[in-house]
């Protein structure tokens, strides 16, 4: 399969969404284009996407977070906020290829890490990372406990 990696270019926001909806389909095509268009006026965002045959297949979000992130020792740190492939189009390298473009960019931006997470039970994500390089340095679970209001 024949493929190209571009940075995202605001005429193909709109496939970028409908991509962006099949990774997280819990987010309306419209908000997430929203939060797309957000993100691109971001200095410290930058999105990668995949084109084969003149279609997007894919696509990569990152950003420079310099907040601490999990088990690094520098800042700022290139962080993989999104990656998602169409399925007919995975196993042929994009997901590395939009990857490598992350990490060029990471470098370029002073960055001497690239960290990225995925849910504890999204076994096809965690497996995808190790493939890609990453190591898994820990496994965290979030815990939220409501406060009751005083009646007084």
């Amino acid at each position: 399969m024949q493929f190209r990696i571009e940075r995202l270019e605001d005429p193909d926001a709109g496939a970028w969404a409908e991509l962006r909806a099949q990774l997280w389909p819990h987010h309306s095509v419209e908000e997430l284009y929203r939060d797309g268009i957000e993100l691109l006026a971001r200095e410290r965002d930058v999105v990668f996407v995949a084109k084969a045959a003149g279609e997007l297949v894919g696509f990569a979000e990152a950003s420079l977070r310099v907040d601490h992130v999990n088990g690094t020792s520098s800042s700022p740190v290139t962080f993989l906020e999104g990656l998602y492939v169409v399925p007919s189009c995975r196993r042929h390298g994009i997901a590395r290829a939009l990857c490598g473009e992350v990490e060029r960019w990471g470098a370029r931006s002073g960055c001497t890490e690239f960290a990225s997470d995925a849910l504890l039970e999204n076994d096809e994500g965690r497996d995808v990372h190790v493939a890609l390089g990453f190591r898994e340095i820990e496994a965290v679970v979030y815990f939220l406990k409501a406060i009751e209001r005083d009646a007084t």
